[in-house]
C-alpha cells in the first residue's frame, strides 16, 4: 500500500499555493515524489514556496504566477506549466475569493460577480484546457476545493457558500463526462481551517467557541489536514473514486447546535 500514495514523475497544478490550504497540497504532492506548480497572484510568494520545496530535494517546484480572474493569464499558466514539466496529471483548484462579508440582501453585483468568476469560471476554464489532453492520456485526477459552507446557509458568507455549491455540482458533472477516459473528478470540503484567508472566521473568538461547541475533535483544522486528503484523491489509492465531496471538518457537519 505505501506505492499507492506515490506520484513520483506527476505533473501537479495547484492554484492558490503560495500559503495555506494550496501551499500545504503542493508540499504534500512534493514530498510524494510531485513536480509542482506554485501559483497564485504574488509573485514572490510563489517563489518563496518554490524554493523551499526545490531546497528539500524531493520533487520539483517551478513558480507560474497567475491571477485565476483573468482568462488569458489562467491559458498561459497552464501553457507554461506544460512546457515546464509535461502534460498536467493532478489539478487542484484552489484559488477562491470572498470579497464581501455579510447578509446577501446587501452583496453588490461587482462582489457577486467577482465571486462567481473566481470561484467557478475560472475552474471551469482550468478544466476545459486541462482535461482533455488528460483523457488523451487516459490518466489524470481533478481536485476542487470546496468548504463545508456548501451544505449550511450563513448570515455572513452566503454568496461564498453559493458558489462553494456549485462546486460539488460542476464535480459531478466533470466526473460524468470525463470519467470514461479515466480520469477522476472530486471535491474536498473543508471546515473551519487555520488560514489567512478564514482569519476573520476563527480570529473571533465568540465565533470560535460556537464552531469548537459543535465539533467532535475540539479543534479547528490545519491546511495539513486537507492536504493528506488531496494526496489520496491524487493517487492511484483513489483510483475508483470520482464525482465525490469528502469532507474534513473535525466532524462538524454531523452535529446539532446546542444538542
Amino acid at each position: 500500500m505505501n506505492t499507492s500514495f506515490d506520484l513520483s514523475g506527476k505533473h501537479a497544478l495547484v492554484t492558490g499555493s503560495s500559503r495555506g490550504i494550496g501551499k500545504a497540497i503542493v508540499e504534500a504532492f512534493a514530498a510524494q515524489g510531485a513536480n509542482v506548480i506554485v501559483s497564485s497572484r504574488k509573485p514572490a510568494a510563489c517563489y518563496a514556496v518554490a524554493d523551499e520545496i526545490n531546497g528539500r530535494g524531493r520533487g520539483r517546484a517551478a513558480s507560474v504566477p497567475a491571477n485565476i480572474g483573468n482568462k488569458a493569464q489562467i491559458e498561459a499558466l497552464v501553457a507554461s506549466s506544460r512546457s515546464l514539466f509535461g502534460p498536467i496529471d493532478i489539478l487542484v483548484c484552489n484559488a477562491a475569493s470572498n470579497p464581501y462579508y455579510g447578509p446577501m440582501s446587501g452583496v453588490t453585483d461587482e462582489h457577486f460577480e467577482k465571486i462567481w468568476r473566481n470561484n467557478i469560471l475560472s475552474t471551469h476554464w482550468l478544466a476545459q484546457l486541462v482535461a482533455p489532453q488528460m483523457s488523451e492520456h487516459a490518466n489524470g485526477s481533478i481536485i476542487l476545493i470546496s468548504s463545508i459552507g456548501a451544505f449550511r446557509g450563513s448570515r455572513a458568507i452566503g454568496a461564498y457558500n453559493i458558489s462553494k455549491a456549485a462546486d460539488l455540482q460542476l464535480a459531478r458533472n466533470l466526473a460524468v463526462e470525463y470519467g470514461p477516459h479515466n480520469v477522476r473528478v472530486n471535491c474536498i470540503a473543508p471546515g473551519l481551517i487555520r488560514t489567512d484567508f478564514a482569519r476573520a472566521l476563527w480570529e473571533d473568538e465568540a465565533n470560535l467557541a460556537r464552531a469548537l461547541g459543535g465539533t467532535p475533535l475540539g479543534r479547528i483544522g490545519d491546511p495539513e489536514d486537507v492536504a493528506g486528503v488531496a494526496v489520496f484523491l491524487a493517487s492511484s489509492a483513489a483510483r475508483y473514486v470520482t464525482g465525490q465531496t469528502i469532507i474534513v471538518d473535525g466532524g462538524a457537519t454531523i452535529t446539532a447546535g446546542g444538542i
